[in-house]
């Protein structure tokens, strides 16, 4: 054994903090030190640290201002004898050896002292310890400089492993310089060592091994050989900021951790019986009490105490109270503690490994013990704290098993063998007394009594005899019958019980109480106590005094305010202005709106609502809801939603809001029937201040308007209804976050912060100042805080509490209160003669009364400041206004200010003169306004009572100047609670700046500079610049603060001589100028108060509550509880972090909180689903009075816009072009026919010339009968025609056709997106000669779609697509199977076919390239496909087209032969198809009047009326196509007589007849323009082609993908680049940049940009077009194309005395000719022009076609497209007719 000390002593955090305690208690008489249990876990919390466990600040070696350091007076003294001299830890230890103890004297150094112990288990053994003997308690057992925590560690030293084995270091205390330690034989020891006899015996323990185990024992947790820890924990521990000499910079930072209990004392989850040693007890363990064991409470306690005591319940079972029962509270809040501490370890019990001992009894008594100990006199116990101390105790003391299981679970390392001891029953009572030793009677432990019965009893003889009026807590604790501890705590400090009994009470109960103790007379004492101030007089003699009948100073006084010609320039309100954060907001709600209805769970369906309505549900105050009305009214919403029909007055506005209580039942009901009645309407329920009624329906027993919110809102016809949409608004959103919300965390949205790194992100006017602001200004340092306390006013209500103990609090409060403001008005207003009231007043009051009546003197029109006084009670603040009412009256004050109550349940009362006043202000002239608003009540000097349990979302005008709370409750401690109350001070702080008034303006507090926040609070005494002021600057000097003041003749305080001296030399902000009064400037006070904050004076107790710190940096009130109405899950929780999001909170809450049974929540989770958010729920959360409620009726304009936005689509509305009038006067058909007749047609004129309005930039096709316009100047280029095509907005029809964005129940299963929906893929091979080889076609078939196709019985392949017949007619069925050719298009094609088919059955198949197969899969999973092959990924629309149209022949083909072997003849089998656009949206009809003929209007119709009716045709197999027109606003217009029918170009939606144009296809190489071509030459092919002039398509603009988007790029990059045409071709041979783009494109690019140069002659030359043999390509809008078929029996216009100016010839097959180019007359010089497909084709053309006959060529004049040999470049050669 041995002192191990060699120098080196390796601290820790415990003993810097003892060894700091100990110095302070040895070097000061006066200086009380500050426990260790209070530095260790209540104050290290506050001192931030590194990671590195150093100390954030800097390490100034003298900073003498640090919470640890020791204080000041004691440097100066001589330390005493025997103590350390060196600063660092003690040095003056010595060895103890057993050797020595016999043989030699032992030298007990000076002012020590042998202590010894004895323990009955181990009799021959003994502790010895040289203790500095003033350490030590007196013959009484009181006055050690030592504390509890001191004694803990000697004894924890004293049984330390260590000691127990032998070997090791006994350096096991902090001071181990002063303590040696040593155990020696119990018989050595009579003449060497003095026995403590006093003291409870330690248990000894052995210094060698031995059979005998010493009992548990409690001891320190070493972390190393001599590292000790002791009780308590930190989150952050770390070397002293004032180095001590022998701290180790090497040492890593250790953390306490508490005494471990035996880690076997408990088995899965249960305690075991035999575990004593650990004292782990179950709740309630004792026996049950044998008859008679009852405590009488002694009568009259009360009254002889002055007190109620608090009997909270701890371990076993109370015994049963009886007589007096009125006079005691008990408590089960301690005993509810101690339980969730023993839950703690269940946290990690699901990881399935070995449980974690929970905390021993002992050791939870203790920490209670040590925890009251540190309580300041006038504070009351928290249970928060207590939960907290028990979880870091808990926690520290299993570290190690706890990192553990948070590393890999999969192998987790064994439980290290516990290191500590634990603490025994017998030991805890002396230990509880060592704990309590150093606060004096504070704390009373009582542990001799057998029973709690006996141990009460004694208690409250002790109360009556009064040797309790000391005392502030008793702690019981003994041992029942069973050797198991029980205990509690009884409270017995006055204000604790108070505090306590209060706390107790509900916010309803409470309102009872008060209003039981004013109308029993209970208060009238109270009452007459005031009426009387001493040697000073009575109050109502000397409110006589001052009426101003006896006071001539004051009774000519009369306000100038009156006169009509002081009018103040500087007044305005802004109460509805929009703020760009309000807007970004109600963006944000859209947003999530539109997720909802994006997500595939179909639970919101925006595209089927055409528009919005709206129930906003506030809560039953008579001001937030003329408040709600107004901001509505002026918001415009009304008007956007097309309301404002119904709505011509405010009155009229009010049906759109509605208060909660019995009125609202109808609304809602009527709500949910209008919702039921109008499915295409989105009702919108705005819920605001959410959190004011949250109580279940179920649960709301008598009180029929508890619960009302649950039974309106969560009912079931709301829950199901999916067009309502309810938004709850709130500013404390934790009560609706906890594990059983019905609001999903996706639905919420937070207010963003407006400023980041002080960078203003929304560019605002305003800058929001709210709680967070505020506490800020109690750390600046700088100045008077805006948030503080009144000391006066505290000491004042503490002696009045004590002296009426039956009185509630808040009674008491109240009436000081108005006492204060009531002399404060009489020393304000009386003159000189009331001067010597002023010691009866706080400084504060009397500064906001001299505000409120001095600032309204300086305006010309009378503005003033509002002080606001926050009275919850309504009878007491109905009290409070009486009484001011009547102190201002007597005082003739009636017209400097108005005094109004402020209840909820009632509207406001301003009396006339202010009500005439306030018309002037805001220019209105209805001689029967009132104010329904405070917002009304902007710059009207008034004192408001504002009443009611809880702030019910009243807004506040900006002129609020003080926020008097002082009389709120201080024991409502939940986190709601608090912050409401706080968030009436909430303000928008004004930060635009008037430049005019140069740089010094920026004195004002636009900036929310912490450090200019001290000159708010009192602007009466500032020097500041008005920023507002429109009076020319009056120079820059600076004057004496204070010099400001106008001096009123009126005032009767000089403010240079008023009291509050302390504030007249408080400086300014840098920059502030000002100078003194004069005449020139009588500037508004309140104008100048826009950009200040309020002040707010709060109760202390609160005040200490939200300005203290915990560990993770947020007042100590956000880790309350958030609400009264939810419960912790359990006290194993983190505290909520300073760096947490709003997102993050509130995941915290729901994963730490769950709601109480009386919760509206409770119920959801037992309602059996799986998914208990409610979809069609969202929140919205901000701080108060920020503006929420401008952004929600934001939010219902913008949704309301978008509605009509997505109810409407841009349609393309183009005129057509090139239109012939003369022509289309010529009659072929009769108007009101129906079908057209096909000899009709046989004899129409053909009109090659194109009307489309979309090929406005392509090459004019030329016609004999059109001359052109030549004032149509085809000069657009085709860039300018896409992005300035014309369009119109128009609503969507219900037979509209959708894209993928379209949700609604009737096509849910149309579009088919459920599992139950699967593809399979079936392949399809035909031949074509055209492409020389097999093509391989691949269909993905829904199994919904299978019944469209055959399949072979064998293997089920794939045979046919089934065809019906011509004759079948089925009214809920279309016959041709329309094909939808698409790329790009996956979300944005309108596929959606079926409102638009009136769903009725119908085959649509969607053409997609291969690549985009899985994506179109996705979105349209209960479609048909048809993929096209790979070689055809980069292709165009042609081969799409051809594709289909190949197909379809191949297909009817096939159908055929399967309809002939079952009867039928195969001419008999439908042989058309549907080809569509991608963007076809909606379909029209033109109704002909049948007598006029002409055209009436034109209506929407469906799809399937018009296929129907096209189908139902007579001989309509007689025709190749047929289509329609497209549609234009004045193209189909009434009053118009057109043939309705028409034979020429048709585009976008055709009716193809398969089987007549077989031999006509499309050009599969084609990109552009292959339906102009296809046209001409079915035209030219003698087919029948008939557009339906009665029925035109809506084609829908779509910006995104379709064929006609092309990228031309090169083959060294794949990023897009820009490339002239010019380039797109080059010399055969030549070194070229090669092209990544097909040659078909290249080509037609190449000539729709540059052939007005290729063909010169041709450019804006209709007469003399250029020959196009067999097809149409686009040379461009310049150039006219003459369209010929070589074709035999082809039909051509005669082209006799037609000169071409050019010959183009692409890909001549055999039917090309040099005869049949020598009919053609040429122009001299025209350009030819022939395309092949590689040079050898090229050349052999011109050699077939004997061409160099008639053109002259050149080898300069060969081309081909910029493409790599491997990419088949296309070849063009040109010449020149000789």
């Amino acid at each position: 054994m041995g002192n191990s000390y060699t120098g080196h002593l390796q601290s820790t955090r415990f003993e810097e903090v003892l060894h700091n305690s100990i110095e302070a208690s040895l070097r000061s008489n006066t200086v009380v030190p500050r426990p260790v249990f209070t530095q260790l876990y209540l104050e290290a919390e506050q001192r931030p640290y590194s990671h590195d466990g150093r100390g954030d600040e800097d390490e100034d070696e003298e900073d003498g201002s640090d919470s640890n350091s020791p204080p000041i007076p004691y440097q100066m003294r001589p330390p005493p004898d025997g103590s350390c001299t060196t600063d660092g830890f003690c040095q003056a230890g010595k060895d103890l050896r057993l050797s020595s103890m016999a043989t030699e004297s032992l030298e007990v150094p000076p002012g020590f002292l042998l202590v010894g112990a004895k323990s009955p288990s181990m009799p021959d053994h003994i502790l010895v310890c040289a203790v500095d003997q003033r350490f030590l308690p007196d013959e009484c057992g009181r006055n050690a400089l030592l504390d509890s925590r001191m004694r803990h560690a000697v004894c924890n030293a004293a049984a330390g492993p260590e000691e127990q084995s032998g070997h090791g270091s006994t350096d096991l205390l902090p001071n181990s310089g002063h303590t040696a330690l040593n155990t020696i034989n119990h018989a050595d020891l009579n003449t060497h060592l003095h026995i403590s006899e006093g003291s409870p015996p330690l248990t000894n323990g052995s210094h060698v091994p031995g059979p005998q185990q010493p009992p548990a024992q409690p001891g320190i947790v070493a972390n190393g050989p001599g590292r000790p820890t002791a009780i308590g924990s930190m989150a952050n521990s770390g070397p002293p900021k004032k180095r001590h000499k022998g701290w180790s910079p090497e040492s890593s930072a250790p953390t306490e951790v508490t005494p471990r209990p035996a880690p076997n004392s408990t088995t899965n989850g249960t305690k075991s019986a035999d575990s004593g040693a650990s004292g782990c007890l179950s709740m309630g363990s004792s026996p049950p009490l044998a008859p008679g064991e009852s405590v009488t409470v002694p009568d009259r306690l009360l009254y002889t105490c002055g007190l109620r005591p608090v009997i909270f319940k701890g371990h076993g079972t109370l015994p049963h109270l009886c007589g007096n029962l009125g006079d005691v509270l008990v408590s089960g809040l301690l005993q509810k503690c101690y339980l969730n501490s023993q839950n703690l370890p269940r946290v990690y019990e699901q990881y399935g490994t070995a449980p974690i001992q929970p905390i021993s009894t002992e050791m939870l008594i203790l920490l209670t013990v040590y925890y009251l100990v540190q309580l300041a006199p006038d504070q009351a116990p928290l249970m928060e704290d207590l939960e907290q101390i028990f979880m870091r105790s808990w926690r520290e003391s299993h570290l190690t098993e706890i990192r553990q299981y948070q590393q890999t679970h999969a192998q987790i390392a064994p439980p290290l063998p516990c290191l500590a001891q634990p603490l025994t029953p017998s030991q805890l009572p002396w230990l509880a007394k060592l704990a309590t030793s150093s606060c004096g009677e504070g704390v009373l432990v009582l542990d001799t009594a057998p029973s709690l019965a006996e141990a009460l009893e004694e208690t409250f003889h002790r109360l009556v005899d009064g040797r309790l009026s000391q005392t502030n807590y008793v702690v019981i604790i003994c041992m029942n019958r069973s050797q198991e501890i029980e205990s509690c705590v009884v409270v017995t400090g006055k204000h604790q019980t108070r505090a306590l009994a209060e706390s107790l009470l509900s916010p309803s109960d409470c309102v009872r109480e008060i209003v039981h103790e004013l109308s029993s007379g209970m208060a009238a004492e109270l009452g007459s106590y005031f009426s009387s101030l001493g040697p000073d007089g009575d109050v109502e003699a000397l409110l006589e005094q001052a009426s101003p009948g006896n006071n001539a100073q004051y009774s000519s006084i009369e306000p100038t305010g009156d006169s009509p010609k002081a009018k103040c320039a500087e007044y305005y309100v802004e109460w509805h202005e929009i703020r760009p954060i309000q807007l970004a907001v109600a963006r944000k709600l859209l947003s999530h709106v539109c997720a909802i209805a994006d997500s595939s769970t179909q639970n919101l369906d925006l595209g089927s609502f055409d528009k919005v309505e709206f129930l906003i549900c506030v809560p039953p105050s008579e001001v937030t809801f003329h408040q709600v009305v107004l901001h509505l009214w002026n918001s415009g919403l009304l008007r956007e939603l097309g309301l404002d029909q119904d709505c011509l007055s405010v009155k009229e506005a009010e049906q759109y809001v509605v208060k909660l209580n019995q009125s609202a039942v109808g609304k809602i009901n009527s709500l949910i029937q209008k919702s039921k009645m109008n499915p295409y309407t989105l009702f919108i329920l705005v819920h605001d201040h959410a959190h004011w009624d949250i109580s279940s329906g179920q649960c709301s027993g008598g009180d029929s308007s508890l619960g009302l919110v649950d039974s309106l809102l969560n009912c079931r016809q709301i829950r199901d209804a999916p067009n309502i949409l309810t938004l709850h608004v709130t500013s404390f959103p934790f009560t609706l976050q906890t594990q059983y919300t019905r609001i999903s965390p996706y639905n919420e949205i937070h207010w963003p912060s407006g400023f980041n790194n002080d960078v203003d992100l929304y560019h605002e006017k305003t800058k929001y100042f709210g709680v967070s602001e505020l506490l800020e200004t109690t750390r600046s340092g700088s100045g008077l805080p805006l948030l503080r306390y009144d000391s006066s006013f505290e000491s004042m209500a503490a002696a009045l509490e004590e002296r009426f103990p039956k009185l509630h609090s808040a009674v008491i409060r109240t009436h000081v209160l108005i006492q204060h403001y009531s002399l404060a008005l009489m020393v304000t207003a009386g003159g000189q003669a009331l001067q010597a009231l002023q010691k009866h007043i706080s400084v504060e009051t009397l500064e906001m009364v001299q505000c409120l009546l001095n600032t309204s003197q300086r305006c010309p029109s009378r503005h003033g400041h509002m002080l606001l006084l926050r009275i919850p009670s309504p009878a007491l603040a109905a009290f409070a206004h009486q009484r001011l009412c009547h102190v201002r009256n007597r005082l003739g004050l009636h017209k400097q200010f108005e005094v109004i109550l402020g209840d909820p349940c009632s509207a406001l009362t301003v009396g006339k003169h202010f009500l005439d006043q306030l018309r002037v202000w805001l220019k209105i002239l209805d001689p029967d306004w009132a104010p329904l608003t405070y917002l009304e009540l902007e710059a009207l000097p008034c004192i408001l009572i504002l009443t009611g349990m809880d702030p019910l979302g009243e807004s506040l005008p900006r002129s609020l100047k003080y926020c008097d709370l002082r009389v709120i409750s201080c024991w409502s401690l939940q986190r709601t609670t608090l912050e409401q109350e706080l968030g009436l001070a909430a303000y928008l702080l004004k930060t635009k700046q008037d430049v005019q008034h140069g740089p010094h303006a920026r004195c004002d507090l636009s900036e929310s500079d912490p450090e200019k926040l001290s000159s708010t609070d009192n602007e009466d005494e500032e020097v500041v610049v008005d920023v507002n002021n429109e009076l020319p600057k009056l120079g820059n000097q600076a004057s004496p603060a204070g010099s400001q003041h106008p001096q009123s003749d009126w005032t009767p305080l000089d403010p240079d001589k008023q009291p509050n001296q302390r504030r007249q030399s408080k400086s300014t902000s840098s920059g502030s100028s000002s100078t003194r009064a004069s005449p020139l400037r009588q500037s508004c006070s309140w104008a100048r108060n826009l950009s200040r904050p309020p002040v707010v004076l709060l109760p202390k107790a609160v005040y200490d509550l939200i300005t203290t710190v915990d560990s993770s940096g947020l007042p100590k009130s956000t880790s309350f509880l958030p609400h009264s109405a939810v419960e912790w899950v359990s006290s194993f929780r983190p505290l909520l972090s300073k760096m947490m999001t709003c997102t993050e909170q509130s995941l915290y809450y729901r994963q730490w909180t769950v709601p109480k049974p009386h919760h509206m929540d409770s119920s959801n989770r037992a309602e059996g689903r799986t998914d208990n958010f409610h979809p069609r729920k969202l929140l919205l959360s901000g701080p108060p009075q920020v503006g929420k409620t401008g952004a929600y009726l934001q939010f219902l304009g913008i949704l309301s816009r978008m509605l009509i936005r997505l109810m409407e689509v841009d349609i393309y509305d183009e005129e057509d072009i090139n239109c012939n009038c003369e022509k289309d006067l010529v009659r072929y058909h009769q108007p009101i026919a129906l079908w057209p007749n096909t000899d009709t047609v046989q004899g129409m004129p053909f009109d090659y010339t194109i009307h489309d309005p979309k090929y406005e930039d392509i090459s004019t096709v030329y016609s004999p009968d059109f001359t052109p316009n030549s004032n149509d100047g085809n000069s657009r280029r085709q860039e300018d025609v896409y992005l300035h095509r014309r369009t119109a907005r128009i609503k969507l029809s219900k037979y509209a056709a959708y894209n993928t964005y379209h949700h609604c129940e009737q096509c849910h299963q149309y579009m088919g997106f459920n599992p139950q929906y699967q593809s399979t893929l079936h392949a399809f091979t035909f031949s074509h000669l055209l492409l020389g080889e097999e093509i391989q076609l691949y269909f993905i078939i829904p199994k919904s779609k299978e019944h469209h196709f055959s399949f072979s019985q064998s293997g089920g392949q794939l045979e046919s697509m089934r065809l019906p017949l011509t004759s079948d007619w089925n009214p809920d069925a279309i016959k041709s199977p329309i094909f939808t050719p698409t790329t790009g298009r996956h979300e944005h094609g309108l596929f959606n076919l079926y409102h638009a088919m009136e769903g009725a059955a119908h085959l649509h198949i969607l053409v997609i390239k291969e690549y985009e197969m899985a994506v179109y899969k996705k979105y349209w999973p209960n479609h048909i496909m048809l993929v096209l092959p790979t070689i055809f990924n980069g292709a165009g629309i042609g081969a799409a087209h051809f594709l289909i149209k190949e197909l379809s022949y191949h297909n009817l083909e096939l159908e055929r032969s399967r309809r002939v072997e079952h009867g039928s003849r195969p001419q008999d089998v439908w042989p058309f198809i549907i080809l569509a656009d991608d963007s076809c949206v909606m379909w029209n009809s033109v109704d002909v009047d049948p007598k006029s003929g002409t055209a009436g209007t034109e209506r929407n119709v469906s799809l399937k009326q018009v296929l129907q009716h096209m189908e139902s045709s007579p001989n309509i197999t007689q025709y190749g196509l047929c289509g329609m027109r497209k549609w234009s606003s004045r193209g189909g217009g009434a009053g118009q007589q057109k043939d309705p029918f028409s034979r020429g170009h048709l585009h976008d939606f055709l009716l193809l007849n398969v089987d007549l144009t077989q031999n006509v296809q499309y050009n599969q190489n084609r990109f552009t323009c292959d339906d102009v071509d296809f046209n001409l030459r079915a035209h030219s092919a003698g087919l029948l082609i008939c557009r339906f002039n009665n029925f035109s398509v809506m084609k829908k603009q779509i910006a995104i993908g379709g064929y006609g988007t092309f990228i031309i790029k090169t083959k060294m990059t794949d990023v897009p680049t820009t490339i002239q045409p010019t380039q797109y071709i080059c010399a055969p041979d030549s070194k070229h940049l090669f092209l990544a783009t097909p040659a078909q494109l290249l080509l037609e690019k190449y000539l729709q940009h540059t052939s007005h140069r290729l063909f010169p002659l041709s450019a804006q030359n209709y007469s003399h077009p250029v020959l196009s043999v067999d097809c149409y390509l686009n040379l461009g809008p310049e150039v006219t194309v003459c369209f010929v078929s070589s074709r035999p029996h082809s039909i051509n216009f005669s082209t006799t005395g037609l000169l071409f100016s050019g010959l183009l010839l692409y890909f001549c097959d055999s039917f090309v000719t040099p005869g049949f180019l020598k009919k053609f007359q040429f122009l001299k010089g025209a350009t030819l022009c022939v395309i092949c497909p590689n040079r050898s084709s090229l050349r052999q053309t011109v050699v077939r076609l004997e061409l160099e006959e008639e053109w002259r060529f050149r080898l300069s004049d060969e081309f081909q497209t910029a493409n790599a040999k491997e990419d088949q470049p296309l070849f063009f050669l040109t010449g020149k007719h000789i």
